[in-house]
C-alpha cells in the first residue's frame, strides 16, 4: 500500500521545528512533512483494528485531517506516540459508530413492528422517529425494484417467502436473495447518511 500526499517535502528539520512551524503557521506542506514518514504506520494500526483494507487507507487520510485541527491544539513532546494514541481513539470510535449501527439496523430490519409503521407510501407515522424513520425510507427507495419489491411484501404485508416468490414469479431462493441483499443495502445507505452527520 503506498500513500503521498500532494505536498512539496521540506528537508533537515526536526518534528518539534515541524510541529511548531505548522502549528505558527498552518502550513500543509509542513503537515504533510511530518505525517508522511508515519502514514505506514496509522495504516498499520488502522489496519488492525478495522480489518479492512479500504476503510484502513481512508482512515489514514482522515486522519490527516483530524491533525490540522487537532496538533494546534495539543503539547505535544513525542509526535510518533502522540499521532499512535490518535490513530487508537479513531480506530475505536469506527468500531464504536459501527456497533451501533449495526445493532440499529438489526433493530429496524429485524423487526417487523418497526417496518409496519409506515404507511404504504413510506411516509412514518411516530413523529419522535420521523428523522430515522426517514432516512430508511430513503434507502429503501433507492433499492433495486426486486430488492425493493421483496422487502415491501415481506415486512410490510408480512408474506412469507413462497407468497412473494408465487407473486413475483421467482423461486423462493431467489427471494430470499433479494431480501439479503436489501438489508445489506440498506445497511450500507443507513450507515453513509451517518457518516456524512458526522
Amino acid at each position: 500500500m503506498i500513500f503521498k500526499l500532494p505536498y512539496k517535502r521540506k528537508k533537515n528539520k526536526t518534528e518539534e521545528e515541524l510541529i511548531n512551524e505548522f502549528t505558527s503557521s498552518g502550513d500543509l506542506d509542513v503537515l504533510g512533512e511530518l505525517y508522511s514518514g508515519y502514514m505506514h504506520l496509522v495504516y498499520g494500526v488502522c489496519l488492525k483494528y478495522l480489518k479492512d483494507r479500504e476503510e484502513s487507507s481512508d482512515a489514514v487520510m482522515q486522519i490527516f485531517e483530524k491533525l490540522i485541527t487537532d496538533i494546534p491544539k495539543q503539547k505535544i513532546e513525542n509526535f510518533r506516540s502522540w499521532l499512535h494514541v490518535v490513530t487508537k481513539n479513531y480506530c475505536l470510535m469506527q468500531l464504536r459508530f459501527r456497533k451501533s449501527m449495526d445493532e440499529k439496523f438489526e433493530d429496524w430490519i429485524n423487526d417487523p413492528t418497526v417496518f409496519m409503521e409506515y404507511s404504504i407510501d413510506m411516509h412514518p407515522i411516530d413523529e419522535e422517529k420521523r428523522d430515522m424513520d426517514k432516512e430508511l425510507s430513503e434507502c429503501i427507495e433507492r433499492l433495486k425494484a426486486e430488492q425493493k419489491e421483496c422487502i415491501r411484501m415481506f415486512y410490510f404485508d408480512n408474506r412469507c417467502y413462497r407468497e412473494i416468490a408465487s407473486a413475483m414469479k421467482l423461486d423462493e431462493n431467489k427471494v430470499k436473495s433479494h431480501l439479503q441483499n436489501a438489508k445489506r443495502n440498506l445497511k450500507i445507505c443507513l450507515e453513509e447518511k451517518n457518516g456524512q452527520k458526522q
